[in-house]
C-alpha cells in the first residue's frame, strides 16, 4: 500500500502538476507511479482527519485488524454509534475502506494506505508563484 500525502490549500498547484503529468504521458514520457494526494481546502477541513479520536481509530485498525466496527469500538472503549460515525467520515474522505464478505456480515474497516504524509507549507516555495492560503 502507498502512503497518502495530505495537503491543505494546494489545489491549484496539484491541478497544474496533474496537467503536466498528462501532457508528459501524451508525449510518451515514462512516469513513475504518482503518490496519492488528498487535498483539504482549509485547516478546519484537515482537522476532521486529525482529530485524536480518528487518529486513534486508524492506529487501532493498523495494529489489531478488527473484524468489525463493533470490535473496533470495543478496542477503543467507545460507543459503537460514535465509532461508526467516525469510521464513516474516514471512509468518505478515502482514508479507510469497508470490506464485507456477504450480505448481512459485519463491515470490516481496513486502511486504504500505509500511512499519512502531511505537507503543510506556510509560504510559497521559490518555484511557486503564490502561497497556499487555507
Amino acid at each position: 500500500m502507498p502512503t497518502l500525502k495530505v495537503t491543505v490549500g494546494e489545489r491549484d498547484r496539484l491541478d497544474q502538476r496533474t496537467r503536466e503529468r498528462i501532457k508528459a504521458a501524451q508525449e510518451g514520457a515514462e512516469l513513475a507511479d504518482a503518490q496519492p494526494v488528498l487535498n483539504f481546502g482549509s485547516y478546519a477541513e484537515l482537522s476532521q482527519l486529525l482529530r485524536p479520536t480518528n487518529l486513534e481509530l486508524l492506529e487501532v485498525i493498523a495494529e489489531h485488524d478488527p473484524e468489525s466496527i463493533r470490535e473496533t469500538a470495543t478496542l477503543v472503549d467507545r460507543d459503537y454509534k460514535q465509532v461508526h460515525q467516525n469510521l464513516s467520515e474516514l471512509s468518505e474522505i478515502g482514508v479507510i475502506d469497508f470490506e464485507s464478505g456477504s450480505p448481512g456480515q459485519a463491515k470490516q474497516p481496513v486502511l486504504a494506505y500505509d500511512g499519512l504524509e502531511i505537507d503543510l507549507p506556510f509560504a510559497a516555495s521559490e518555484n511557486e508563484s503564490s502561497a497556499a492560503t487555507p
